[in-house]
């Protein structure tokens, strides 16, 4: 019988940020989005329970995630009905999204 020689696990980090990593969103961005969005839904005008949806898809991201990458919007994105569940699951909302994310960078450039 052979004796038991592991390998070492490596010692660095991965170079690539996974696209989890690129859609993260940072509490400082969370939170200018909802100071934008003045706690209601930027779709419907709803108040309370307000999710940050993606406006485009975490692995189409460059970088890191930014205010003008996510909406406010009302949820949750698994119940049909939600301004969220709208944009993820629908052609319309899709295009609408894409639209929003591109007023939102007309309007005042990168904003973090």
């Amino acid at each position: 019988m052979l004796p038991f020689n592991p390998v070492p696990k490596p010692s660095y980090r991965r170079r690539k940020p996974t696209s989890k990593m690129r859609g993260r969103i940072k509490p400082e961005v969370y939170k200018a989005a909802l100071e934008r969005s003045g706690g209601r839904c930027e779709r419907c005008g709803k108040v309370g329970d307000l999710q940050a949806a993606h406006l485009i898809r975490r692995w189409k991201i460059e970088g890191e995630t930014t205010v003008n990458d996510i909406a406010m919007l009302c949820g949750p994105s698994v119940n049909t009905g939600t301004c969220h569940n709208w944009i993820d699951y629908t052609k319309e909302g899709r295009e609408w999204a894409e639209d929003f994310r591109r007023k939102l960078y007309e309007r005042g450039g990168e904003v973090e």
